[in-house]
């Protein structure tokens, strides 16, 4: 019996014409995070099992992806913990490897340090339209500046960066961290139930107002204080979040960030104040930050300040802030409204015969290729038609026949 082909599911393959609208997204997006100064470091797709469960990641440790020890050390003896078998995952996120890699790294890095990583995180998630088990994220993060200069160095970059790709008009949501636990607390929360109603609440998206009131009425505090903080976080703006009772640190750095990136966007996209913003992710201790795009129902960007999580590596506390692209959805929104994002189609077939000599098909590939093509040698079928027509449609933008053609011919409509 034959074994499937199929991807494992959750999973799937990714085919040139695909591949090469990726690339050149990733291009764009690389080529702007360095010209603002960021540097490009790698870090492992696996991690400690130890770091990645201690790393109040919300719920995508529900996620993990876990593995095994091995030899002798793998002791399968009944009802045995995950901790106990297995020692290493794969890595949800970019945050904690990053914040690992500095502790481990951070005499041979600049100080403050602006890293980039782009690689693929893994999560078990549930399998469905635009969400896949392993998916590639665009990271900036910077470590060592404690002011709120840095998340508008970060906005404004993710910014040039998504606009640099084609996408306009899009929306900056932002909160802060310290103000949503204030309003939690004073709805009637304790503190110990923070993260816990954080976690009710940045389902407000996917399960609406009242699907949120009827999980937070769970709570002993139950239904009045559920409809309290709901309230708040509908009717709270940034007018009105001046004149409260929150966090004057919290607010002013909050407001200073809008305005300087309202006087940075100007019509190119917008900025606002989203009290019902939370950001699943339990490490963040300050501004949060989302970007929202059309009509799509998630966001296609997200971050925040993560103050802690360094110091769970070293005796010394780390300030560090990151924004995150979404690639996945970057390239699913770009392939759906079909954006042109791709630079002029350089790619060339050239095809021969059989009885020409190799050597001077070869050489005029390297002549056209340092005209700037990108060529492709290939014998010539007897069908050349269908070959060509096969070659179009396979996103080939130009022809040369050798010993037939003087120059290149330009594939399909102009």
């Amino acid at each position: 019996m034959a074994k499937s082909s199929n991807p494992v599911r959750g999973t799937r393959d990714i085919l040139p014409k695909e591949m090469a609208i990726r690339d050149e997204i990733e291009a764009k997006i690389l080529n702007t995070y360095r010209v603002h100064g960021f540097e490009r470091i790698e870090t492992p797709a696996i991690e400690s099992l130890e770091l990645l469960l201690d790393s109040e990641g919300g719920e995508n440790l529900k996620m993990l992806y876990t593995i095994l020890k091995r030899g002798e050390k793998l002791n399968l003896k009944e009802n045995a913990s995950i901790a106990e078998i297995c020692d290493i995952g794969l890595r949800y996120d970019l945050t904690l490897p990053l914040s690992r890699f500095y502790s481990n790294n951070k005499q041979e890095l600049s100080f403050p340090f602006k890293s980039i990583q782009i690689g693929n995180v893994y999560r078990a998630e549930r399998p469905q339209k635009g969400r896949f088990r392993s998916f590639k994220q665009c990271d900036i993060d910077i470590i060592g500046d404690d002011s709120w200069c840095a998340e508008v160095e970060l906005i404004d970059t993710t910014a040039k960066a998504l606009k640099a790709i084609g996408l306009e008009n899009f929306t900056v949501r932002i909160n802060d961290r310290r103000i949503l636990s204030e309003m939690i607390v004073f709805s009637g929360y304790d503190d110990s139930q923070v993260e816990q109603v954080s976690i009710i609440l940045d389902k407000k998206d996917k399960i609406e107002r009242t699907g949120v009131i009827r999980e937070l009425e769970e709570l002993p505090q139950g239904r009045d204080a559920a409809i309290k903080l709901v309230d708040m976080t509908e009717s709270l703006d940034a007018k009105s979040l001046e004149a409260s009772r929150f966090s004057s640190e919290a607010v002013k750095g909050l407001l200073r960030t809008v305005e300087a990136i309202k006087d940075l966007a100007g019509v190119d996209f917008k900025i606002e104040f989203d009290p019902t913003l939370v950001r699943g992710m339990g490490y963040y201790t300050g501004m949060i930050f989302e970007v929202a795009y059309g009509p799509y129902g998630f966001s296609i960007a997200g971050g925040g300040r993560y103050d802690g999580l360094i110091g769970k590596f070293s005796k010394e506390s780390v300030p560090a802030v990151g924004f995150s692209i979404g690639f996945e959805r970057i390239v699913s929104i770009m392939m759906e409204e079909d954006m042109d994002i791709k630079s002029e189609n350089k790619r060339l077939a050239l095809l021969y015969d059989e009885d020409k000599e190799i050597s001077k098909v070869i050489r005029q590939a390297e002549a056209l290729r340092s005209k700037g093509y990108m060529v492709t040698v290939a014998k010539a079928k007897k069908k050349l038609g269908k070959q060509i027509g096969q070659l179009e449609a396979s996103g080939f933008g130009y022809l040369w026949v050798y010993g037939r053609d003087t120059e290149e011919k330009k594939l399909g409509k102009d």
